[in-house]
């Protein structure tokens, strides 16, 4: 059991930040985004939202009691959030890509809280949950976690002149870098999939996603452009960064592995 994990600091921090955010502005996060407008009580699921949300990153840094709370809530937040949220938004056009991107996104974030979960899960979870908590559970979490980046590679290809425009100017060849890291991702997920070369696939994966985070989203920021090409600058800033908090749980869950390790899932 990882009890320090560097990931798991971010994530409770991201988490805590979020939280904050909705609490001050009255609105959902990102990630729970798509509660129809007309539903009763909004505002109040809003502000509750946000106070879960607060709650589980205070407890990520608390004792082991709370952390242990803190994990399971965080998992059923996100598995709730993609089943009730996320996948009816599939089910207008399920064969055409850009509709799985929410569940996608979410995905690994799901998997980011399995992972916490898996850790710090008590004896009764271990007894009753055992293939939810236990190493199978992990497997399942890295299972996830590697489809969702499948995914994002894939879409880099299909919706290419999406990507292309926010590779930043002072690079050279755009079209070439947005296949790129297309490829990166998908060679990372497939390299957690099969356990080959894990360690170093989710490492460098989570490298990738700061990279954007710091290199895309911040000076466009900066610069004032709160809306691009796929949408508004601050949210896909929020979610670039909360994808790469939960990418780096995973990578911690393979510390003490080999970065060339194989058959190692």
């Amino acid at each position: 059991m990882r009890i320090v994990s560097m990931g798991r600091v971010v994530f409770a921090a991201t988490l805590i930040a979020l939280g904050i955010l909705g609490l001050i502005q009255g609105s959902f996060a990102p990630t729970w985004e798509g509660i129809p407008k007309f539903l009763p009580a909004r505002e109040v699921l809003a502000y509750l939202s946000a106070a879960v949300t607060l709650a589980c990153g205070i407890g990520l840094f608390g004792r082991r009691a709370a952390v242990v709370i803190a994990a399971r809530v965080l998992l059923v937040y996100f598995v709730l959030s993609l089943l009730l949220l996320k996948l009816p938004e599939v089910f207008p056009a399920p064969t055409v890509l850009g509709s799985w991107y929410g569940c996608a996104e979410t995905a690994v974030l799901v998997a980011g809280a399995w992972v916490l979960y898996t850790w710090f899960a008590a004896d009764w979870d271990r007894r009753w949950l055992g293939f939810v908590a236990a190493a199978k559970g992990l497997r399942m979490a890295r299972v996830l976690y590697g489809l969702a980046l499948i995914f994002f590679g894939t879409s880099h290809f299909i919706y290419v002149n999406l990507t292309t425009p926010l590779v930043p100017g002072w690079l050279p060849a755009h079209l070439f870098w947005a296949y790129f890291f297309g490829c990166t991702y998908i060679a990372a997920g497939a390299a957690i999939l099969i356990g080959v070369f894990a360690r170093l696939a989710a490492a460098l994966v989570t490298l990738q996603m700061g990279l954007f985070t710091l290199l895309v989203w911040i000076p466009m920021l900066a610069a004032g452009h709160m809306h691009s090409v796929t949408g508004s600058s601050w949210k896909e800033f929020v979610v670039s960064w909360s994808l790469t908090a939960a990418a780096w749980v995973l990578a911690d869950s393979y510390r003490g592995l080999s970065w060339f390790a194989v058959n190692q899932r």
